[in-house]
């Protein structure tokens, strides 16, 4: 009989720029997933994230820019830890669509992202 094969993608204390990530809020948790599909060419607006949030790219290459020009590309199969607080956004630079998975660690009413509109 064939047996159920588990793979450990990551496991940190950090984002992916290397910063330790900050202590959990108190209160109750509110844990949220996303799917995230950018089309070839396309991208977010510039964000950042005041809780911590990590992922898995299932389908083409996404990279992630920062304001001050570093950045991260993530390859199919490969989780991304991003950065809390962190001005940053996520694009796709490829010919087919990208899909990512997100899993937020919340808690109610709290923004997943903060937008930043003033920056082009």
């Amino acid at each position: 009989m064939e047996q159920v094969e588990t793979i450990e993608l990551i496991r940190t204390s950090q984002s992916w720029d290397g910063v330790e990530l900050p202590d959990y809020p108190k209160g109750k948790p509110e844990l949220v997933a996303m799917k995230y599909v950018f089309p070839a060419g396309k991208r977010l607006g510039w964000h950042h994230h005041d809780v911590m949030n990590y992922g898995v790219l299932v389908q083409g290459e996404l990279t992630i820019v920062c304001q001050d020009g570093t950045e991260k590309t993530v390859h199919v199969g490969e989780a991304i830890v991003e950065m809390v607080g962190t001005i940053h956004h996520g694009e796709n630079r490829g010919t087919e669509p990208a899909i990512l998975y997100m899993f937020y660690l919340s808690q109610k009413d709290m923004p997943l992202s903060i937008q930043h509109p003033e920056i082009n």
